[in-house]
Order: C-alpha cells, then structure tokens, then sequence
C-alpha cells in the first residue's frame, strides 16, 4: 500500500466522521470555539464523541490506517534489502499485533477534536439524528459517496494536470525552450 493510498484512506475516514467538512462549517456557523480558545473537553463529550464516530463507521474506518503504515515502512526496506523480505513480512505481523491499540488511540484523537468542536449536547443531539433512519442512511451512503467523490476528484486533477502540463510546454516553447 502506498503512502498515498493511506492518507486517501485518512482522507476518506476524516470526511466519513466529518472531521473535515462538518466540523469547520459548524464552528463558522458559531458553534463551539477551536481547541486553541476552550478547556479541554469532559469525559461525557469525548465519549459522546466516540459514540458519533462509532455510529458513523468512521473507527472502522480508521482500521486500515494502522496496518497501511507498517506495510508502508516495511517496503521502503524491501527495495535496498529484498533478501529480507520474508523476515520483513514476519516483522510486519508482529507489529500489526503490537501496534492494534493504535486504533484506538487514534479513535481518542478524533473523539477529542470533536469533543473540542462540538458541545456535549450537540454531540448527543448527532448521535440521536444518526440513529434516526435518515442519519442511518446517511452514515451507510457516506463512504461511498466520499469514495466516489474522491475518484472523481483524482480523474479531474489528472485531466486538469495533463492540461497544465501542455499549458506549461506551450509556454515554455513561445520563450525558445523545448520540454
């Protein structure tokens, strides 16, 4: 898995939990204040938090992020080391065991940034609406919209990319160089 595809992967999980697109908005609409201007948030509010994030999919979502890391360092020493891939392989597991309380770790930050974001009563009034059929709805559509999203937006960037690309050439080629 490239590093790409797990911060894609990020990407999706933080939209998927709208840490991304909920949570700026709402504070912009003068909901709770940004992390850096408001005590730190009570248990109650990060475990409500964790409830929203839960309902949502979004710690499910999360689980590949772990695992894409690891996979990741360990085939940056593949390439220079490929004689030790099997043991490489072997040393992947092991940490893909030791590291599965990362999870929930990165669980807690997102919860927290919510729980910063959003008053415990907002959070509870999220997780009352993604109880209801329409939020159930929402929470089981959202991924594949985001992901849908996310590919379109990548085959724009590529089309709009290679169109730059020509811009540059042309531009480059009015001032006598040839790339």
């Amino acid at each position: 898995m490239k590093l790409v595809s797990i911060l894609r992967a990020a990407v999706v999980a933080g939209l998927a939990v709208g840490v991304v697109a909920v949570a700026p908005a709402h504070a912009q609409q003068g909901g709770a204040q940004p992390a850096a201007t408001q005590a730190a948030p009570s248990a109650s509010a990060i475990a409500a938090a964790r409830e929203l994030i839960s309902i949502k999919g979004g710690s499910v979502m999360f689980d590949p992020i772990v695992t894409g890391v690891i996979e990741f360092v360990k085939n940056t020493f593949v390439p220079t080391n490929p004689q030790l891939a099997g043991e490489l392989g072997e040393v992947a597991v092991k940490l893909r065991k030791d590291y599965d309380a990362k999870r929930a770790e990165l669980l807690g930050e997102v919860a927290r940034i919510y729980a910063q974001r959003f008053t415990e009563s907002e959070l509870k009034e999220l997780v009352a609406f993604y109880k209801s059929p329409v939020g159930k709805k929402m929470a089981s559509d959202e991924p594949a919209i985001i992901d849908e999203s996310l590919k379109k937006a990548q085959s724009w960037a590529d089309t709009f990319s290679a169109e730059v690309m020509t811009r540059f050439r042309e531009e480059m080629k009015k001032k006598g160089h040839d790339l």
